[in-house]
């Protein structure tokens, strides 16, 4: 069964429990996939559906953050609730320790000596690590390691 495939049984699964949270996230994120589709003017596959997941939870976690700051909780609360729900459809996150030694390999294969290089390292760690894990998590050990 497709990841896609997936999504819509976890929708009719929801509106059979009333689980009226859950039907709002997965109904959200059935809306970005059929958006890209009609721009894309194509069916999208596991990777690109992945990729859509991960741009929705960043969004989430980005709205969290400015809703805290602005002082507005319950908006926040709902946010986490769809992100909680969301993560569901993510691969198994990797440990930090998983992808800091992925970050060492990739750059003793690119030889990657300073910032210049970083491009070649996230080029090759993106395809390994989407849906894996946090890419800004990613991009700040990839720093660390070369300056």
């Amino acid at each position: 069964m497709s990841l896609k495939e997936q999504i819509l049984a976890d929708m009719k699964t929801a509106m059979r429990d009333k689980n009226a949270s859950r039907l709002e996230s997965i109904r959200m994120l059935r809306a970005a996939i059929q958006r890209v589709e009609v721009d894309d003017q194509k069916d999208v596959d596991d990777a690109q559906v992945l990729a859509i997941v991960e741009k929705q939870i960043k969004q989430s976690k980005d709205a969290i953050t400015q809703f805290t700051k602005g002082d507005r909780l319950d908006l926040a609360d709902k946010e986490q609730v769809h992100v909680d729900n969301l993560m569901g459809y993510l691969p198994e996150q990797l440990s930090d320790e998983e992808v800091s030694d992925m970050v060492a390999a990739a750059i003793d294969s690119t030889g990657a000596e300073s910032m210049k290089d970083m491009g070649k390292v996230m080029g090759i760690l993106k395809s390994q690590l989407q849906g894996k894990a946090d890419m800004g998590k990613v991009s700040g050990i990839i720093k660390a390691k070369l300056s």
